[in-house]
This record gives structure tokens, sequence and C-alpha cells, in this order.
């Protein structure tokens, strides 16, 4: 047998990294199930990342204010003075906890019933 009338047939599966790549690829085009799936994350994670804000906001900014009259104590020696604004910077350092639960229960009221109708067309228990 000649070499021209030779069949070759290689075949190489793909790393467990171009599987991923590939399969990322094909998300960004695909259509349906993954456009949902998508969306229910997105929202999920607007929840959440909402309250955490709020919270970390309201948190870091009263520590500063807290530092401050700290500060204001030690360095300055301005001793009424610091301790109100220390005492003004630990106030929101004590609502951040209150303000967290209360931003996501209305961002899980606001967004609760598409999150459930998604979450039920992907599970595929439509009712």
């Amino acid at each position: 047998m000649d070499g021209k009338n030779k069949f070759e047939y290689s075949y190489r599966a793909p790393t467990e990294e171009e599987r991923r790549e590939i399969e990322s690829i094909r998300r960004f085009y695909g259509e349906g199930e993954d456009e949902k799936f998508l969306r229910l994350k997105k929202l999920d994670a607007r929840v959440k990342n909402l309250a955490a804000g709020c919270a970390l906001s309201m948190g870091v900014g009263g520590c500063l204010l807290f530092g401050l009259g700290l500060s204001m104590v030690l360095a300055f020696e301005l001793t009424a003075a610091g301790i109100a604004v220390a005492a003004v910077g630990a106030v929101p350092m004590l609502l951040a906890n209150p303000v967290y639960n209360a931003v996501l229960k209305r961002g899980k009221k606001k967004y609760a019933a598409e999150i459930l109708r998604l979450s039920d067309e992907l599970l595929g228990d439509k009712k």
C-alpha cells in the first residue's frame, strides 16, 4: 500500500480549560436558558450587593468619624468635642447591620416575583 491511499485519523479531547472557554463562548452566543440564568444571577447579586454597599458605606463613614473623635481627644486634647464626634460616629456603625437587613428585605420584596419566576422556569417547575 502506498502513502497516497493511507487514511489517518487523530482525536484530541479538549482540556478542561479549553472546555470552559468553549462553554463560555457558547453561552455568549446562545439564547434561552442561559440568558434566564444570567438574569437570575444578576438580580440576586443586585439585591445582595446593594444591601452590602449601603451597610459598608455607613460603617466606614461611622468608623472614620469615630476615629476623628478619638484623634481629637488623644492628639489635640479637645476632649468634649472629640467625645461628641466619636459618639456621632458610633451611631452609623451601630446602625449598619439594621440598615443592611432593611435594604436586603426591600430588595427581596422588589425582585422576589421575578426571581421566583425565573427559577421556576429554569428548574422546569412551571405552574
